[in-house]
């Protein structure tokens, strides 16, 4: 099994390590001379749009999938007249688009915040006279862990807010008052089969995610499987995808979508009977999809910027170390660990004692 990877982040190198168990071969495409992945598989060093580097892919993959929204939806749609490739295109073309997105939200009839589209400051000052402040001015594209956007909290926020922001299509999301965030990890495979992981709550710490938290019997999950659903049988969708929630008493508001294993994800590896990566990779390659049972209570916390003490971390029972080989810089996703424990109360202290030794910079 040939499996082509466009990027070679750390999602594409836990793609690899989960594929090692299906003796899969992989080929990453990334510009990056220190690609985190390329410990796993080939390298093909060059730009995600590079048509010689493409055939070179092509080439080597018997299927082809992303584990990023950077690429070019015409791009995937190209390689998919070749070869498998999941997700499709489109699902990218609109998760890479925020307008489209909630576009898609709105004709599925799935709640979301107030938002509007911002192609000028002359519309910025509509919307904000509709929707009121605060408000997120957030780029319609690209933007993601906080960049590109800007929180717009009284009037002189709004002044030259568009020029500010690029100059580029923007939209416009009004606050809600709600009460935590949360995502759905679903993956689909080619004959349309559909399995979708617990709940998860999240928590952010200037717009990085910190910790999830995946959630047994909440009160939700039905209703956040049914918008997945709804949304994955539209785009006609293969692989994982995440679907990100803002709770608001017995309501789910969508926020955004994900078309791609998903950092809300990552406890699967050990927290789940069939991790997101691998049920990823057996929905790309038209394989049965595993069960998606949690095993036991279980969170993951992002390592940003810094690593902790190893030993120390280990240390405590029933942690799992994640180390992606990327160089510390502040801001940047460097790894992660996951935690387990025999009952609710028994993982929250092993969560406060490892939280205790992070030394995340997150710039």
């Amino acid at each position: 099994m040939r499996i082509g990877v466009i990027g070679g982040g750390q999602l594409g190198r836990m793609l690899a390590e989960a594929g090692a168990g299906f003796d899969a071969r992989f080929t990453f495409l990334d510009p990056s001379e220190s690609a985190c992945a390329a410990v796993h598989g080939r390298h093909i060093q060059a730009d995600w749009n590079d048509t010689a580097a493409l055939e070179q892919l092509l080439a080597a993959s018997d299927a082809i999938t992303f584990e990023f929204e950077n690429v070019s939806s015409d791009v995937v749609a190209m390689l998919a007249e070749q070869r498998p490739a999941y997700p499709p295109a489109r699902a990218l073309a609109t998760a890479r688009d925020r307008w489209s997105e909630k576009s898609l939200f709105r004709s599925l009839d799935i709640p979301l915040p107030p938002v509007a589209k911002i192609d000028s400051q002359a519309d910025l000052d509509a919307a904000v006279a509709d929707i009121g402040l605060p408000a997120v001015l957030k780029t319609r594209t690209l933007g993601y862990d906080g960049k590109g956007q800007k929180v717009l909290r009284q009037a002189d926020d709004v002044t030259d807010a568009f020029a500010e922001l690029g100059n580029v299509p923007l939209v416009l999301e009004g606050f809600i008052d709600f009460d935590h965030e949360v995502s759905v990890v679903a993956v689909r495979g080619r004959d349309g089969e559909t399995r979708v992981w617990p709940l998860v709550r999240n928590e952010h710490r200037q717009g990085m995610l910190h910790c999830s938290v995946p959630q047994i019997d909440h009160p939700l999950q039905a209703q956040a499987e049914d918008y997945a659903n709804r949304v994955l049988a539209e785009l006609d969708y293969v692989g994982v995808m995440a679907f990100e929630f803002f709770v608001q008493g017995d309501t789910l508001l969508a926020n955004e979508i994900a078309p791609r294993v998903h950092n809300s994800g990552h406890w699967t590896i050990e927290g789940a009977e069939t991790s997101q990566f691998e049920n990823h990779l057996r929905a790309v390659c038209g394989l049965p999809l595993g069960s998606t049972t949690r095993l036991a209570p279980c969170a993951m916390l992002n390592v940003i910027g810094a690593l902790p003490e190893r030993d120390a971390v280990l240390a405590v029972p029933g942690t799992r170390w994640h180390d992606y080989g990327k160089a510390p810089r502040p801001g940047r996703k460097i790894g992660h660990i996951t935690v387990l424990a025999a009952s609710d109360a028994q993982l929250q202290e092993r969560l406060n004692a490892v939280q205790r030794l992070l030394t995340n910079d997150l710039g």
